[in-house]
């Protein structure tokens, strides 16, 4: 590519001493108490705890009481720019996001217009240059207005900074086109992001289609809408030599899909949203609009099979799928709000409170899958050891909170997980060197 893939606004490079802090990095090796210099926005030193001297810089005294991750890396926001800022743009959303401890994202093309073309692409790129905290890569569309007819000029795109393509929102319904767009994307490079959704099977589903459909008498959508089209695209990938990453998976015949693709040795990659990880249509019961989603959640079983889909790297990382909307358009009647939840800002923490706490997953499990979609798009992968560049989250992982008690940084409030008592929170986000959040009661001694 001859852009820089990831954009973000200047700012000052961050100079810090972490004394005493527990780094936890699986990727590297380290789990246990440390002391970790940052300067100039580089991981500079790391040694045993108490031994780096603090040289004029702001220093954090853990005292063993935090811990220090590598920051988290998000494969799929919304930040609705440009033309729907009235729910999201790049500085809320960005700022929602280092809130979370993500130090990366990459946005989706379904705004309005379409990101289509690379014109569109450039101008979301300066914006993202000017306005995001932390930074940002952006997946254009694979088809022209992603009506799944005619295909962008992807090679074109690709030069002008773009990771990948993706039509997400909605699915390329024709193998035709999707087959076209594999043959494009050997010639130009980068991932292609599938939302898989047969729409001739989904029809005007609002849910999930089972027993709670059925009790609410609510228009369901089948699994096989989903996992017919990961089946498809996965043997078209494997057919072309292509390269295809599967959005937000939400039923266990997608997980099976999945694991058959790459058991074949086909390219692909999976990714699943903490709400399809810990929710199912059982809450959907109380037709709280927060809940209706897409892909919509499913049964308990199918959040099992997520769960372990996960556990086992049949799916490779968690992402969000950051969808914010505007108050009036979520306080209507279930089947006729839009679909969608913000997540950001509560990925790490519904995540580490329900599965970590609750004996599921290993707490080095979960950061590894929050920060391992970098690695999907071709990106660094975040990592604490000297000479990266500080991507770094300190957490207090004792910390306790109400998910959106006071207020969100993200424009839209339309969170699933609002009003939920959680563990772990945030403190200090450094994203490309720099300081991109920090908590508002915590502050640094400066030395």
């Amino acid at each position: 590519m001859s852009a820089a893939p990831l954009l973000s606004r200047p700012s000052p490079s961050a100079d810090l001493l972490f004394r005493d802090v527990h780094v936890l990095d699986p990727r590297t090796g380290f789990d246990g108490r440390h002391d970790v210099r940052v300067r100039a926005g580089e991981l500079a030193e790391l040694g045993a705890a108490g031994t780096l001297e603090a040289e004029d810089v702001e220093v954090v005294d853990a005292q063993g009481r935090y811990h220090l991750l590598p920051a988290f890396f998000d494969t799929h926001v919304h930040l609705r720019t440009p033309g729907q800022e009235h729910k999201e743009d790049l500085e809320t959303g960005t700022r929602a996001a280092a809130a979370g401890g993500f130090a990366g994202v990459i946005a989706m093309p379904n705004t309005d217009p379409v990101v289509d073309s690379a014109a569109l692409l450039g101008s979301v790129r300066e914006v993202a240059a000017r306005e995001a905290r932390v930074p940002v890569g952006f997946l254009p569309a694979i088809t022209v207005g992603s009506a799944g007819v005619q295909l962008t000029e992807m090679a074109e795109m690709r030069d002008g900074g773009a990771l990948g393509f993706s039509d997400d929102g909605r699915p390329v319904s024709s193998a035709a086109v999707m087959r076209k767009a594999l043959r494009y994307q050997r010639l130009c490079g980068g991932v292609l992001a599938l939302h898989e959704e047969d729409v001739s099977l989904a029809g005007k589903g609002v849910m999930h289609e089972g027993a709670v459909s059925a009790a609410l008498g609510l228009a369901g959508i089948p699994s096989v809408s989903e996992s017919t089209m990961v089946a498809r695209d996965a043997a078209l990938a494997a057919y072309e030599h292509g390269r295809v990453h599967f959005q937000h998976l939400s039923v266990h015949e997608s997980v099976e899909a999945v694991a058959a693709a790459k058991a074949q040795g086909v390219s692909v990659s999976a990714e699943v949203t903490p709400h399809h990880l810990l929710l199912c249509d059982e809450q959907v019961r109380g037709l709280d609009s927060s809940t209706k989603v897409n892909p919509p959640l499913a049964t308990e079983s199918d959040r099992q099979a997520l769960i372990e889909g996960l556990r086992s790297g049949v799916i490779d990382c968690v992402a969000t799928d950051h969808a914010p909307h505007a108050r009036e358009e979520k306080e209507v009647p279930f089947e006729q709000a839009p679909m969608g939840t913000t997540g950001l800002e509560t990925a790490f923490a519904v995540l580490y409170t329900e599965l970590v706490l609750g004996g599921v997953l290993e707490l080095s499990l979960l950061v590894e899958r929050m920060t391992a979609g970098a690695g999907l798009f071709e990106l660094p992968v975040h990592r604490i050891a000297a000479g990266e560049v500080a991507n770094l989250v300190l957490m207090d992982l004792d910390a306790r909170w109400t998910a959106g008690e006071h207020g969100w940084e993200s424009r839209s409030a339309n969170c699933a997980f609002a009003g939920r008592a959680l563990r772990g929170r945030a403190l200090l986000t450094v994203a490309a060197g720099a300081v991109a959040y920090r908590e508002r009661s915590f502050s640094l001694v400066a030395v």
